[in-house]
């Protein structure tokens, strides 16, 4: 299969891996006889239209070359197109390539795996979440988690992760539970006290971490984390947990399949594949085979 082969790249990513990263995956698509060309925004608004022009115009391909933020964008532009999706994971998450099982963080082996996956037609349909008008890959954050996002994007100091870090701690000193409004499909809806709830059409986000260990991107279903009320201490204790997907045997936490979730609790924002979709209430739908992704 020969054809033109759009890069869709965050230099910006993995401080600064994304640019570097753009160039072995180029090669690597040349070397397989596809014509490159490279689509950057000077921000996130121009990059998202720039990709949906080259989706438009025909492309063979588009190559995320970033972190999830990147795919998240991505997904706005090839979601129910015939475009497949490829990834170069260099970010700091990395966890939609997680789920898809390619390499994270070695843009050449990345480069070569989609390039040789796309002469062997190597192309399948996988599923997306869906809430309102926004495509997500991997996990619908809200509560506990989105909070420590909120306070996070609201410090400028430090740096990177120990922003985070920083956010994390201050959110623990003021744990406390929420009242959610939750429906799966046409269920009842169940009013909880609950630390958060993760909707994740695959298993991970935050750079590995199992919020919800049984979700495949394949499935038709979306899997729903529900953490209830819990104390510091036992917060503390079941979070290590969560990088092996074994928290959910704790008796706090009940996990859930639905094809639609609807979500409302006060003061909450949902973040989904790490990027603000907005204030709950928000109705996630699991969208069978939404995106064709390139991969082994």
């Amino acid at each position: 299969m020969t054809s033109e082969i759009t890069l869709f790249v965050n230099p910006t990513a993995g401080r600064g891996r994304g640019a570097r990263a753009a160039q072995p995956a180029a090669s690597a698509f040349r070397a397989a006889g596809h014509a490159v060309r490279t689509v950057v925004g000077r921000d996130a608004a121009e990059a998202l239209a720039r990709a949906r022009a080259a989706v438009a115009e025909g492309t063979g391909a588009l190559v995320a070359v970033g972190g999830d933020g990147l795919v998240h964008l991505a997904l706005q532009a090839v979601a129910g197109t015939r475009t497949p999706l490829g990834v170069v994971a260099v970010g700091t998450g990395n966890d939609f390539a997680r789920a898809l099982g390619l390499p994270v963080r070695d843009p050449a082996a990345a480069g070569a795996l989609l390039a040789d996956a796309l002469e062997g037609g190597r192309v399948r349909d996988v599923d997306l979440g869906r809430a309102g008008d926004r495509w997500f890959g991997t996990v619908l954050a809200s509560g506990f988690d989105s909070r420590v996002n909120d306070r996070g994007n609201r410090m400028r100091w430090p740096a990177g992760r120990a922003r985070y870090d920083l956010a994390m701690l201050a959110e623990l000193a003021a744990l406390r539970p929420f009242p959610y409004r939750l429906r799966l499909d046409d269920g009842e809806v169940r009013e909880i006290e609950a630390t958060l709830v993760a909707v994740g059409n695959g298993p991970s986000y935050g750079g590995g971490m199992r919020i919800c260990p049984g979700a495949d991107p394949a499935d038709g279903l979306l899997d729903v984390t529900v953490v209830g009320d819990c104390s510091r201490t036992t917060l503390l204790r079941v979070f290590p947990r969560v990088y092996r997907g074994t928290h959910v045997d704790h008796p706090k936490i009940t996990v859930h399949r639905a094809a639609r979730v609807e979500l409302a609790a006060p003061d909450v924002t949902g973040y989904a594949d790490g990027e603000p979709l907005g204030p709950l209430p928000l109705t996630v739908r699991c969208i069978p085979g939404a995106v064709r992704v390139i991969g082994p």
